[in-house]
């Protein structure tokens, strides 16, 4: 099989995309871990899928993410971005408002005139049985053993489940010893991205993510989210915020009402198109 594609990134977070609506798709766990692979494959964090929608009266696309193992995911912050840009670059749509489905629920895509891509995230969901985290109530913060160390931190499903730990700086922050294990915690039965964020201002965090079945990356939108809502609910920082990762910056606010999405701002840039045989 013969599969065309698009490598695209957002603020290094980088991606395979791939035309499911004009191309005859079939992407099994195999294929996905040897797209993603960036020795022997094309390599990219995630690989995006554009689909027709279920309900065309609801959406104009169906948009599927899977991680570089292989697994589905709900939602990809920087993944959509790259995929508004990609169906207007594609010539799949020339709307600038994008509904779109995926498995965390529709979210809306606005490519703004500058092509930057503005991104309803979708409300937060803080309870306990929405993220999944196994826990006995709602809370702000929660306390995990980690390897006989107590571990807190804040949860929050954005579509996706994510764990948010307040450091003082992330460059020491320990992302690759206690990412992992926090990631397959069995308190978070669907496995869960872990966050570490550093507080500079009200109006300012650094962040990185340890990605749920792919590892660090340099940027994930999700994770900014995540970690908006987290330090909003707390109180820490305002209905605007900047978050800093290795990849860049990322624009987010949300007011923190209840039913209220969180918004998320930022660039998607194409690399090239190609072809692979598979």
């Amino acid at each position: 099989m013969r599969l065309e594609f698009t490598k695209m990134h957002g603020l290094g977070n980088d991606f395979v995309v791939i035309d499911g609506i004009r191309q005859n798709v079939r992407l099994d766990e195999p294929t996905l871990r040897h797209l993603a692979d960036r020795h022997f494959g094309i390599g990219c964090d995630q690989i995006l899928l554009v689909e027709p929608p279920g309900d065309p009266a609801q959406a104009l696309f169906r948009y599927r993410i899977f991680n570089a193992d292989g697994s589905e995911v709900e939602q990809c912050g920087n993944g959509a971005r790259c995929f508004a840009r990609f169906v207007r670059e594609q010539g799949l749509t020339e709307a600038r408002e994008i509904p779109v489905e995926t498995l965390g629920g529709r979210i809306v895509l606005h490519v703004e005139d500058d092509e930057q891509v503005r991104v309803d995230m979708g409300r937060p969901e803080f309870a306990p049985a929405r993220i999944p985290l196994l826990a006995e109530a709602e809370a702000d913060a929660y306390t995990l053993d980690v390897q006989g160390h107590s571990i807190t931190l804040g949860a929050v499903s954005m579509g996706n489940p994510h764990a948010v730990i307040l450091v003082d700086d992330v460059a020491s922050a320990p992302v690759h010893e206690i990412g992992p294990i926090i990631e397959r915690h069995a308190s978070f039965p669907r496995r869960v991205n872990v966050g570490f964020a550093a507080l500079r201002d009200r109006g300012h965090v650094d962040l990185r993510v340890f990605e749920r079945g792919v590892g660090e990356t340099l940027a994930c939108g999700s994770g900014a989210a995540a970690a908006m809502a987290v330090l909003r609910r707390r109180g820490l920082v305002d209905d605007n915020l900047e978050a800093t990762l290795p990849g860049g910056t990322l624009v987010l606010s949300w007011t923190g009402q209840a039913e209220a999405p969180v918004w998320l701002t930022g660039p998607a840039t194409t690399v090239f198109n190609g072809w692979i045989d598979l």
